[in-house]
């Protein structure tokens, strides 16, 4: 179903040519598309979904939809690189959208930076990159609370490990780029909610703005996620497993993964999450960026590249410079931090992998 128009019925004077119900013309909605936001709905227990261009453009559709001129948002101060800069650039000088960055796990932090023209909490289930993890039933009461909307970025906690909408989130979005589809080879994002919430983002942000997803890439993710439970399995092992050697090893300075008992959020994580700590960790050597990189150039089965939830094992390597690291725990400031997506390759070929590059370029 690549089509991007369908056929009209003979009498075409009753039909709503904004409507996102039937198949009509891609920029509302194909069958690709509404296959996929109704399996998505169902996987994160929501009402209704809509599928977008892109994480990103998820995201955006969100603030978009509910946000105005003189708007006051609190949001994660560790968040992805476009939420942040929508929060603290573009926003604020287009829009005259205010944002307060804030520790989501300091709640008398959040609770201080909510004002009378509070309108939506947005903050990351775990935090990009430095795997903070979030409080999602208490920042749903603060944010009610406040007449706010809390939406909740699941992209490194995917059903079934986590539906933030059972906890009181309002909306959920994810970069379905990710774990959902997991292959690597399609992109797209999604927001999930009420029906009432849903629809408005349907009609701005993509019937009037048109973020709209492919319909190849629509059936590509949901051929995807038929396997998502099975795969997320395997991420999640492997993920935990891999976090263990390399805090144990005396060449690593940090690790920050939520599985470990020395991470400060491990008994929230333990309670939020169901069967496991996600599939992405940061870490960093004892060295500089230039053993950082020695080291990501050594690795022979991890590659070196962006993005997250692959069936193949992903790391970057991100430095100490940039308006965001400011506001990451002190081993990223000092090290930088080496992000691992842990994919489906089997953990003892993983755990080689990385020994052999930590002797090749830091031999004990």
């Amino acid at each position: 179903m690549l089509a991007n128009s369908y056929a009209l019925p003979d009498d075409p004077s009753d039909v709503s040519w904004s409507g996102t119900d039937v198949p009509l013309y891609t920029r509302n909605s194909g069958a690709n598309q509404i296959a996929l936001q109704r399996k998505l709905a169902v996987l994160e227990g929501g009402e209704d979904a809509v599928v977008l261009a892109s994480g990103v453009a998820a995201l955006h559709a969100v603030f978009f939809t509910f946000l105005r001129s003189g708007d006051h948002v609190v949001v994660s101060d560790v968040t992805y690189e476009a939420t942040w800069r929508l929060f603290a650039e573009i926003l604020p000088e287009k829009y005259g959208i205010s944002a307060t960055f804030i520790d989501p796990s300091d709640l008398e932090a959040v609770l201080a930076a909510i004002t009378p023209d509070t309108r939506l909490v947005h903050v990351e289930t775990i935090g990009n990159p430095t795997t903070k993890v979030a409080d999602i039933g208490v920042l749903a009461e603060i944010a009610h609370s406040a007449g706010a909307l809390l939406s909740v970025d699941s992209t490194f906690t995917p059903p079934p490990m986590y539906r933030p909408l059972a906890d009181g989130a309002d909306l959920v979005v994810h970069s379905l780029t990710k774990f959902i589809n997991g292959h690597g080879d399609a992109m797209g994002g999604a927001v999930v909610g009420s029906k009432e919430l849903v629809d408005r983002v349907k009609a701005d942000a993509m019937v009037d703005v048109g973020g709209v997803i492919s319909p190849s890439n629509a059936w590509l993710i949901t051929r995807g996620s038929v396997t998502l439970p099975l795969r997320l399995r395997q991420h999640l092992d492997s993920a935990l497993k891999l976090a263990r050697f390399l805090e144990q090893d005396p060449r690593v300075a940090f690790v920050a993964y939520p599985g470990l008992e020395s991470h400060p959020q491990h008994a929230l994580a333990t309670r939020q999450f169901a069967d496991g700590y996600g599939g992405v960790l940061s870490f960093a050597l004892r060295g500089d960026s230039e053993l950082q990189n020695r080291f990501v150039a050594a690795l022979e089965i991890i590659t070196s590249a962006v993005s997250l939830g692959h069936d193949e094992s992903l790391i970057v390597h991100v430095g100490t410079s940039g308006p965001r690291v400011a506001a990451y725990p002190e081993p990223f400031r000092e090290y930088g931090h080496l992000r691992l997506s842990v994919g489906l390759e089997d953990p003892e070929d993983l755990t080689a992998d990385i020994a052999a590059a930590l002797d090749a370029v830091a031999p004990l």
